[in-house]
C-alpha cells in the first residue's frame, strides 16, 4: 500500500497471522518466528530486547513500538473473522487526532460507522447506544443496510456504491427507516455518505453519518402543509371549487384520501344548521380524491348515528380514529356498513374526522385516510388537520355567501323570464334559455301588440349575479312600458338605449369596492314584431347575431337585418329596421351571442338541427340543441307563424267627409253580428269607430281605411296620411267638440296611435264576452 509499510496481520485473539518485511526489519523478529505467536508478547520481548530479535534491528523500533504512535492498525474482514491490518505510517497521527478520533465514535450525537469496500460496518460509533446496549458489538461485519433497517435498501446500497466509486460525497439524504419501538410511525433518517481514501486517493471505504430527523422534519412538513393549503386552497366563489382545492391540496401531503361533504342548506343558499347539528342533517359529497370509491359526486345523505362523522357535528372535536378488523375502535362501522365495505376495499388503516364549522354554524365534515405503507395518524396529527379545516371553512363560508347571492340570482331571473308566453293565436313560441351557473344576463319576452300582432325579444346585457338580474328586470320593465306605446322596433330601440345610457350612469356608479367596478354594463337585443295579417316581420337587432328564418319546405336563410350598436353605445348610429314576409309555417329563429358561431351561422355544427325544425316539433329541437351545446349561457326563442283567418279581418275605404262615420258604423255593425259579438261591445265598437273616424276626417289627411281585427281583442283602427300626433282634450261643459279621444279613453280597454312610413293609425281595443271569459 502507497505510503505505508505493511507489518502484520492480527486476528481477534491477538494471534499474528501474518508478518511482513518492514516488521521483520523494524522488530528483527522473521515471519517464521513471529506468525503464530501472541502480538502481546512480541512486543514485550521487543521493549526488553528479547534473545530472538534480529541483529541490525532499528534501535528506535522498542519505543515507536511501545507509544504506538508509529503504526496505523485498520479494521478488515476475512469470511465472518475481523482481522486488524499494522501499516507503519510515514505521518503517525498526533494524539490530538486520536482524541479528537476517540470523540467522534463515542460523544458525538450520531450515529457514525465505518464500511470497508463491501460495504460492510468494520466500525461504529457508541454514542447513541443506551448502556447494556451490545447491538454495536452485533453490527460489525454486517452489510450497513441491515444495521439500518432502510425503507428502500437496495436504492441505498446503491448510493453507497456511488459514493464509493467516484467519491462525490452524499449530505443530509432524507431517507425512510423502519417504525421505532412504540411508535406507529415509520422514522425519517438524514443519512451523509463520504469516501474513505488512502494519500493516494484510492478507495478504502466509506463513513456514513446518521441522524433521527423525524421529529424536525414532520414539523417542516406540517408548515409546508399549511403554507400549501393558505396558497392553494383560497377564496372563491363557487363551493365545488374550494371543496375540490381542499382535497387537491392534502392529497397526498397529508392522507391518502380526503372527502369533504357540506351541509346541503349552503348548496341551496340557506344558512348553515347551528351546533350541535341534528343528527339527521343532510349533507352533500362535493369533493373526493383518493383510492376509496365513494358515494356518487353530488348525493345527498344523512350522517349514520353513532359514527365518529355525526359525533363531530355534535361536539366540533376532532378525532383519530385507527382501524382495526376487530376491536372497539371499529364498532362504529357497524352502524355504517356502506362507509364500512368502503373502507375495508381502500386498505384504510387509521382516520381523521374534522368538522367545518365557523359563528357556531356547522358547514360540513372533512375525513382523511390513510392507507398500507402510509404511517397511522397520530394524535399530533390532528393539529395539521384541525389548522386545514379552518382554513377551509373560512373559504366555504365565503363562497357559501355567495352561493346565496348566486341562488338569489337565478331566481330573480327565473322569475323574470316570461311565466306564461303569450298565448297569440297567429304564433307559435318555444324558447331555450341555458343559464350561466352564475346567474347572467339573457333574457327574452313575449308581448301581445294591438291588432293581433306579436313582439318577439331577446337581450343580453354583461355581468352575473344580482346586479345582472335587477338590471335584467328594470330592462324589461322599460320594454313592456314602450311596447305600449305601440312603437316600431328601431323607435323602440332607440328608447330602449337612452333608458339603458341611464342604467349605465347608475351602473358605474357602484361603491368602489365592487369587483365588478371595471366592467362597464353593455346590452344587446333584437325586437321583431310579427304581423299575421301582412304575415310580415318587422325586425331590428342591436349587436346580436342575425336571425335566421326556416321556409315550411325546410330550406332556411339568414334574415338580412342591418346591424346597429349595442345599447348605450356613446355614438349616435342608428337601429335600421328591416320588413321580410314570411309564408305561413315559418319559423323565425333569434338568438344570443353564444350562438352566433354554434348555432345560427350558415356554417355553424348546430346549424342542420336548427334547420329540423321545419318538420320537427319545436321543443324537441330546443332539447337536441341544448344537449349538443357546449357553450355558456344562451338563449334562442323561436316562432312559427300562422296566418290571422281572412274572415277575422275587415277592411273598408272610407271618404274623407263627414259621411265616412255613418258608413263606418254601418259597416261595424254588420261585420259585428256576422262575428256574433254581443250587442253591449258591438254598441261601444261603433261609437268609438264613429269618433276614430270623426278626428281623421277633421284632423286627418286623406286616404281614410277603417280596419277591425277579432282575434283575443277587437281592434278597431283608423288610418289616414296625416302625421300630427292625437291627443286628449278634456273639454269644457259649454263646449260641443273635443271630447272623441276622451270618450275613446274611457271606453277602450286601451288605445293608442302606431306611425307607419306615411301616416298613423289610431287604433282601440275591446275585450269581447268570449275574450274576458277566457282571460
Amino acid at each position: 500500500m502507497p505510503g505505508m509499510d505493511v507489518f502484520a496481520l492480527i486476528d481477534e485473539k491477538g494471534m499474528v497471522v501474518e508478518w511482513g518485511s518492514a516488521a521483520e526489519e523494524l522488530f528483527g523478529w522473521s515471519a517464521k518466528e513471529a506468525v503464530g505467536r501472541s502480538v502481546a508478547d512480541l512486543v514485550r520481548d521487543t521493549a526488553g530486547g528479547g534473545e530472538g530479535r534480529r541483529e541490525g534491528a532499528s534501535d528506535g523500533a522498542a519505543d515507536r513500538a511501545s507509544d504506538g504512535a508509529a503504526v496505523l492498525v485498520k479494521p478488515v474482514l476475512r469470511g465472518e473473522s475481523v482481522l486488524w491490518h499494522v501499516l507503519g505510517e510515514e505521518n503517525p497521527p498526533s494524539s490530538w487526532d486520536a482524541t479528537v478520533l476517540k470523540a467522534l465514535f463515542t460523544r458525538l450525537p450520531a450515529r457514525l460507522h465505518v464500511l470497508d469496500d463491501q460495504l460492510r460496518v468494520v466500525r461504529a460509533s457508541t454514542a447513541t447506544s443506551t448502556p447494556g446496549d451490545t447491538r454495536t458489538g452485533h453490527q460489525l461485519g454486517k452489510h450497513f443496510t441491515e444495521v439500518y433497517d432502510l425503507e428502500d435498501p437496495e436504492g441505498e446500497a446503491a448510493v453507497a456504491r456511488r459514493v464509493l466509486e467516484n467519491g462525490e460525497p452524499v449530505v443530509n439524504r432524507l431517507v425512510r427507516g423502519g417504525a421505532a419501538p412504540g411508535s406507529p410511525g415509520r422514522r425519517i433518517h438524514s443519512v451523509s455518505y463520504f469516501r474513505l481514501e488512502d494519500s493516494c486517493g484510492d478507495s478504502l471505504g466509506l463513513v456514513v453519518s446518521e441522524a433521527d430527523v423525524t421529529e424536525s422534519e414532520r414539523t417542516r412538513n406540517r408548515l409546508a402543509l399549511l403554507d400549501a393549503i393558505r396558497t392553494h386552497v383560497v377564496p372563491s366563489l363557487m363551493l365545488d371549487t374550494v371543496c375540490r382545492d381542499v382535497v387537491e391540496a392534502t392529497v397526498p401531503a397529508f392522507a391518502g384520501t380526503a372527502v369533504v361533504d357540506v351541509a346541503e342548506a349552503l348548496v341551496r343558499g340557506e344558512d348553515a344548521p347551528p351546533v350541535p347539528a341534528d343528527q339527521d342533517v343532510p349533507l352533500r359529497r362535493v369533493a373526493f380524491q383518493g383510492p376509496i370509491a365513494p358515494h356518487p359526486g353530488g348525493e345527498v345523505r344523512p350522517l349514520s348515528a353513532g359514527t365518529p362523522f355525526s359525533d363531530v357535528l355534535t361536539d366540533l372535536r376532532p378525532r383519530v380514529i385507527q382501524i382495526e378488523e376487530e376491536g372497539s375502535d371499529s364498532a362504529w362501522l357497524a352502524a355504517d356498513p356502506a362507509r364500512a365495505d368502503l373502507i375495508k376495499r381502500s386498505g384504510a388503516h387509521s382516520l381523521i374526522v374534522a368538522p367545518l364549522a365557523l359563528h357556531g354554524r356547522a358547514l360540513g365534515v372533512v375525513s382523511f385516510y390513510r392507507h398500507g405503507p402510509q404511517d397511522r395518524f397520530e394524535d399530533e396529527d390532528i393539529e395539521i388537520a384541525s389548522a386545514i379545516c379552518a382554513h377551509a371553512a373560512l373559504c366555504i363560508d365565503n363562497a357559501a355567501r355567495y352561493m346565496r347571492e348566486w341562488v338569489v340570482a337565478l331566481t330573480v331571473q327565473r322569475r323574470l323570464l316570461p311565466q306564461h308566453p303569450a298565448t297569440q293565436g297567429t304564433v307559435d313560441i318555444t324558447h331555450l334559455h341555458l343559464p350561466d351557473p352564475e346567474g347572467g344576463g339573457a333574457w327574452f319576452d313575449v308581448i301581445d301588440l294591438p291588432g293581433a300582432r306579436t313582439a318577439l325579444i331577446v337581450g343580453e346585457l354583461t355581468g352575473q349575479g344580482i346586479i345582472a338580474a335587477i338590471t335584467t328586470g328594470l330592462l324589461r320593465t322599460a320594454i313592456h312600458t314602450l311596447a305600449a306605446l305601440d312603437l316600431q322596433p328601431d323607435e323602440l330601440l332607440a328608447r330602449l338605449s337612452d333608458t339603458t345610457v341611464r342604467l349605465a350612469t347608475a351602473y358605474a356608479a357602484r361603491p368602489s369596492g365592487d369587483p365588478r367596478l371595471s366592467e362597464p354594463l353593455t346590452v344587446g337585443c333584437t325586437i321583431a314584431v310579427y304581423d299575421p295579417v301582412a304575415l310580415t316581420f318587422t325586425i331590428a337587432r342591436a349587436g346580436l347575431p342575425e336571425p335566421v328564418s326556416i321556409l315550411p319546405d325546410g330550406t332556411s336563410a339568414g334574415v338580412s337585418v342591418p346591424l346597429g350598436p349595442l345599447l348605450a353605445d356613446t355614438g349616435d348610429a342608428p337601429f335600421p329596421a328591416t320588413t321580410v314576409s314570411l309564408p305561413a309555417g315559418s319559423v323565425l329563429a333569434l338568438g344570443t351571442a353564444a350562438l352566433a358561431d354554434e348555432v345560427l351561422a350558415s356554417s355553424a355544427p348546430l346549424r342542420p338541427l336548427l334547420n329540423s325544425v321545419g318538420r320537427r316539433p319545436q321543443p324537441d329541437v330546443c332539447a337536441d340543441i341544448a344537449e349538443a351545446f357546449a357553450g355558456g349561457e344562451a338563449l334562442l326563442l323561436l316562432a312559427r307563424t300562422k296566418p290571422l283567418p281572412p274572415e277575422r279581418v275587415l277592411t273598408c275605404d272610407l271618404p274623407a267627409e263627414l259621411e265616412a262615420a255613418p258608413i263606418a258604423r254601418s259597416a261595424v255593425r254588420r261585420q259585428l253580428d256576422v262575428w256574433g259579438v254581443d250587442d253591449e261591445t258591438a254598441y261601444t265598437a261603433e261609437l268609438i269607430v264613429s269618433e276614430l273616424v270623426g278626428n281623421a276626417v277633421r284632423y286627418g289627411a286623406p286616404p281614410l281605411r277603417l280596419r277591425l281585427i277579432h282575434e283575443r281583442m277587437l281592434t278597431c283602427e283608423v288610418s289616414d296620411a296625416a302625421t300630427s300626433s292625437p291627443h286628449v282634450k278634456h273639454a269644457r261643459t259649454v263646449d260641443e267638440t273635443g271630447r272623441g279621444l276622451f270618450i275613446i279613453a274611457s271606453l277602450a280597454e286601451q288605445w293608442g296611435t302606431r306611425y307607419r312610413t306615411q301616416g298613423k293609425s289610431v287604433w282601440a281595443e275591446l275585450p269581447t264576452k268570449a275574450s274576458a271569459t277566457s282571460s
